[in-house]
């Protein structure tokens, strides 16, 4: 993946209802280790890393470059957001920003990735206005699929990879989403 081009980082605080969305801290360390490690969160995303690994593999401020939000709950992390070009994916995705996301366990079943995606792509539209967005997930995970549809992504392609077939959905920057 490559970076998403020219734009200010790191923004404001991007307030919700619920959340805020900001650059990474050192305070955040341990939220990036857990979900990096966490065999939940990565189910579909090839199966967590060895907890030692991690550890000795993330900075002390993690995950610190444009694109890259954090996901805080009342002043707790519980999730990431990427946005970031792609460089290496399906034909229809390359040069496209990609989203991805990652939410630990317990933030699961609250709505939370829908709010916390959402106000990210009302930034990305903000900064990069008319540019689509990308966003790949195994079609087994019924929750991503499910979040998919919920922020206006329509299916491109369904591929094999990994073992496992593959989703691909594209959204145009005049989609409306989640929460919008």
């Amino acid at each position: 993946m490559e970076p998403l081009g020219f734009v200010t980082w790191p923004p404001e605080p991007i307030k919700t209802e619920r959340l805020v969305l900001r650059e990474s801290e050192a305070r955040d360390r341990t939220a990036f280790v857990e979900l990096l490690a966490s065999p939940e969160v990565n189910t579909y995303l090839g199966g967590p890393r060895p907890r030692d690994e991690v550890e000795r593999g993330t900075p002390a401020v993690p995950e610190r470059w444009p694109g890259s939000f954090v996901v805080e709950l009342d002043g707790t992390m519980i999730g990431q957001i990427l946005l970031r070009r792609a460089a290496r994916h399906r034909p229809a995705a390359v040069g496209k920003a990609d989203l991805g996301y990652l939410f630990l366990p317990r933030a699961w079943g609250f709505g939370y990735a829908a709010e916390a995606c959402a106000a990210a792509l009302d930034w990305f539209d903000g900064v990069l206005p008319g540019e689509p967005v990308v966003l790949a997930t195994q079609t087994a995970n019924v929750g991503s699929m499910r979040l998919a549809a919920k922020l206006g992504f329509t299916e491109v392609e369904r591929f094999e990879a990994w073992g496992a077939e593959q989703w691909l959905g594209m959204r145009s920057s005049r989609t409306v989403g989640a929460g919008r």
